[in-house]
C-alpha cells in the first residue's frame, strides 16, 4: 500500500475517535476533537497532494478517498446534530448526495469506469472541513466562557446550508457528468 492511500485509511481510523471526542464530556473535548479532525483532514489534503505529484493514483484511492471523507464529514454533522448544531435537514441533503454519488460510482466502477471527484465535490468536501472546524473552535469557546449557544447555533447553521448548497451542486454536476460514461442499460 502506497503513502497517499495509507493516510486514506488513517483517515477513516482517525473517524471514530474524532467523534468519541465531540460526544464524550470531558475537559476540552471540543478542542481534542477539533485537534483530530484538522490531522485527518490533512491526511485528505496530502494524499491527494503525494499521489498526483508521485505518481501514485491508484483506482483504491480515486475510490476510497472520497469515502473516507464522507466518513469524516458525516461524522462531524451527526456530531453537530446531536449538540443542535445542525439542522436535521442539512444531513438529510448531504447523505442523500452521499448515497446518489457512491451509487454512480459502483455502477461506473462496475462497467470499468472510475470517476474521480470534480472540483465541485471538493469544494463541498472542504468546505465542510473548514465550516466543521470553524464549528468546533466556536464551541469549545461558548463552552469555556459560557456564551449563548443559541446564537452560535445559527451561526453554525448558516455555515452548514453554504455546504448543503455547494453538495447539491456538486451532486448534480457529478451525476450529469457520469451520466455521459455510464451505460444505464446493462
Amino acid at each position: 500500500m502506497n503513502l497517499p492511500n495509507k493516510l486514506t485509511v488513517a483517515r477513516i481510523i482517525l473517524t471514530p475517535f474524532f467523534l468519541v471526542a465531540m460526544v464524550l464530556n470531558f475537559k476540552y473535548h471540543y478542542l481534542v476533537a477539533t485537534l483530530i479532525f484538522i490531522a485527518a483532514s490533512v491526511t485528505d489534503f496530502l494524499d491527494g497532494k503525494i499521489a498526483r505529484k508521485n505518481n501514485l493514483v491508484t483506482t483504491f484511492g480515486k475510490l476510497c478517498d472520497p469515502v473516507a471523507d464522507k466518513m469524516l464529514t458525516t461524522a462531524a454533522l451527526l456530531a453537530f446534530m446531536k449538540l443542535g448544531l445542525c439542522n436535521i435537514w442539512i444531513v438529510m441533503i448531504v447523505l442523500s448526495r452521499e448515497f446518489l454519488v457512491t451509487s454512480f460510482r459502483l455502477v461506473a466502477s462496475a462497467q470499468g469506469v472510475v470517476i474521480a471527484a470534480g472540483i465541485w465535490g471538493k469544494l463541498k468536501t472542504a468546505s465542510q472541513m473548514i465550516f466543521s472546524i470553524i464549528i468546533m473552535i466556536g464551541i469549545h469557546f461558548v463552552e469555556i466562557y459560557s456564551l449563548d449557544f443559541g446564537k452560535f447555533s445559527l451561526i453554525s447553521n448558516i455555515l452548514l446550508w453554504i455546504t448543503a448548497v455547494l453538495t447539491v451542486i456538486s451532486g448534480v454536476k457529478y451525476i450529469v457528468d457520469g451520466k455521459k460514461v455510464i451505460d444505464f442499460s446493462k
